[in-house]
């Protein structure tokens, strides 16, 4: 268990807890997580206010922009393989 732990969080809970524990692999694992959260959310946040943008800019208000982004979203998914993307970076986070 100890390979999978940073050295920067092992470092961060002895000097706050003074003790090697479980947390630190706990807290290696939401490093991870929030990094992958923060990878997958900003490309599709940007998909988000370009469609919200271009759909208002030709006046089209009534039209909602998830109805536009939604398949935006799953076709840019699906064409880099983010399966396969999302599983490899959570196996090398092991």
């Amino acid at each position: 268990m100890a390979r999978v732990r940073r050295a920067r969080d092992v470092a961060l809970q002895r000097r706050i807890a003074g003790r090697d524990a479980r947390s630190q692999k706990i807290l290696s694992e939401l490093k991870a997580g929030f990094a992958i959260g923060a990878v997958l959310f900003l490309p599709f946040l940007l998909i988000d206010i370009v469609t919200a943008s271009i759909t208002t800019s030709i006046g089209m208000f009534q039209l909602p922009p998830v109805v536009v982004s939604t398949p935006l979203k799953i076709l840019l998914f699906v064409m880099v393989d983010g399966w396969n993307l999302l599983a490899g970076s959570l196996l090398k986070s092991f």
